[in-house]
């Protein structure tokens, strides 16, 4: 049975580092899944965002914007139709400063409250460090114990975090799961991403929305598809 069809009805948990992540990782096949697959879906940000953009961390000093920044998330919502979402205020860019324990008691937590089936999050070997810690809660959060109801985890890029690991580094992303999507789709993620004032950028910045669809144009090419997003199974349990 094709992926797609495979995650038809089924309750899908998005666990990121920040506001925008939730977009640049899957905006696309969200909103296809959303609108063509039945799936219920629930997105947990664990990162405040934008802080790190200070010498030191003050929130304070960010109170204005990151406002701005959580309200921005409810458009992103509405560009991609997602039902709930979870938000948390771990410092920006210092996930290696937070125990690891205190990121995976929110993931279980969050796992425990809404009961997903399947869970996406962030490709581990990214630049970032927000986006690895995130990938290291959730794979500690879903042991794969008798109990645990989390069947399948699938991780995807995050552009301008993903591509610009070291060429010599052993944790590049190498997909093996790739979702065609519709020319609305990727007008859906593109919607929600210029709705982070804080975030989105020109072209040539891969988060532009120009770069954004010759991305989806690039994945697309590799599947023989007009459009594409990719992704890597980490764990299917049948």
């Amino acid at each position: 049975m094709p992926m797609l069809e495979s995650l038809k009805n089924k309750k899908i948990m998005i666990v990121v580092a920040h506001p925008d992540d939730e977009l640049l990782g899957l905006g696309a096949t969200f909103h296809k899944l959303i609108n063509e697959y039945n799936v219920e879906t629930h997105v947990v940000i664990l990162g405040e965002g934008i802080t790190s953009r200070s010498e030191t961390r003050d929130v304070q000093l960010w109170e204005s914007q990151l406002k701005t920044h959580r309200e921005n998330i409810k458009n992103a919502q509405k560009a991609i139709g997602y039902h709930s979402t979870s938000i948390y205020d771990f410092p920006d860019n210092r996930f290696d400063s937070v125990a690891l324990l205190d990121l995976v008691k929110v993931v279980e937590k969050e796992k425990t409250q809404f009961n997903p089936d399947v869970i996406f999050t962030h490709h581990g070997g990214d630049v970032n460090i927000d986006h690895q810690r995130t990938f290291e809660s959730v794979i500690t959060a879903c042991r794969p114990m008798q109990d645990e109801k989390v069947k399948i985890i699938i991780t995807f890029e995050t552009p301008s975090g993903t591509e610009w690991r070291s060429p010599s580094d052993p944790k590049h992303f190498l997909p093996n799961l790739f979702f065609s999507v519709s020319d609305e789709d990727v007008d859906a993620k593109i919607k929600g991403m210029e709705s982070y004032e804080f975030e989105r950028r020109k072209y040539p910045h891969p988060r532009s929305p120009e770069a954004l669809k010759i991305q989806a144009q690039r994945w697309g090419v590799v599947i023989g598809s007009y459009f594409a997003e990719a992704f890597c199974l980490i764990r299917s349990i049948n």
